[in-house]
């Protein structure tokens, strides 16, 4: 069992949903990205996802963009991101890279799977990858152990649910909405029917992302889902935070929040 896997599992032990952190590599400074991080998981994120700094985010809202600008402006290329996925490791918490599908290409298909591999990388999400475009990515992240997580919407036909599922390891990916990506103040009502229908056709974990920014809505998507994904709402907090030490606390304090929402209570004193 994977180590993503076990994360899973130990969470549907505990009668919850896992959350899962995103924030892209090298923000809020190349310096402070793995301690921020690792304040997250500190006070409760289960499951990283680190995003690859790339210059046409397609999926990204503006306050993600800008965190990735930041990121590129700093010089952040994909050695760059194993480096980052290597520390964040080291925090105990599985750790998957986020990537559109040109720079992985550009990279070399083998090669990211197997420096990912190296550095104790355990999955990575394309959001704008093909099961049909996948074969080469397929037959690398097989060979290398990394886990495959491909996106549905609530726009999927079940067919497509379908074709999409078989292709993933890990997890599914359910985007909760059409839009780019940004906290909202209220999760997309489709997504409980999107997670049901996905679980027709696949036994593997369900995740939610796309919208969530508070513990109440953290609350509500785990009802139904196996994971929380949450991106936008830790990086506003870093971008309105003056220092990456008030940054670090502001994303200690709003882990805690979303940790005790997928718990079902209310959040404990968070821990330094």
């Amino acid at each position: 069992m994977s180590h993503l896997a076990e994360t899973f599992a130990a969470a549907k032990a505990d009668g919850r949903a896992a959350l899962i952190a995103y924030l892209p590599a090298g923000f809020p400074t190349p310096i402070d990205c793995v301690p921020v991080i690792a304040a997250m998981v500190e006070n409760g994120v289960d499951a990283v996802e680190i995003g690859l700094p790339y210059s046409d985010p397609l999926m990204d809202g503006p306050v993600i963009q800008t965190a990735v600008d930041l990121a590129l402006k700093a010089g952040i290329r994909i050695g760059d991101v194993m480096s980052n996925v290597g520390g964040v490791v080291g925090t105990g918490a599985p750790t998957l890279v986020m990537s559109y599908w040109n720079p992985i290409e550009r990279y070399g298909v083998d090669r990211f799977a197997s420096e990912l591999a190296a550095v104790g990388g355990c999955g990575v999400i394309t959001p704008d990858l093909t099961p049909e475009e996948a074969g080469p990515w397929i037959e690398a992240t097989d060979e290398h152990g990394i886990d495959r997580v491909f996106l549905v919407a609530p726009s999927s036909s079940d067919e497509r649910i379908e074709t999409v599922a078989a292709t993933c390891s890990g997890f599914v990916y359910a985007a909760s909405t059409m839009g780019v990506t940004g906290a909202r103040t209220s999760v997309s009502s489709s997504a409980p029917e999107l997670v049901a229908r996905v679980r027709q056709h696949t036994n593997l974990p369900v995740c939610v992302g796309l919208g969530v920014s508070t513990g109440s809505q953290a609350a509500d998507v785990a009802e139904y889902a196996d994971g929380v994904i949450v991106g936008s709402a830790f990086v506003k907090a870093l971008l309105e935070s003056p220092t990456p030490g008030e940054g670090a606390a502001a994303v200690a304090a709003l882990a805690a929040e979303l940790a005790a929402g997928v718990r079902g209570n209310r959040p404990a004193g968070v821990r330094s």
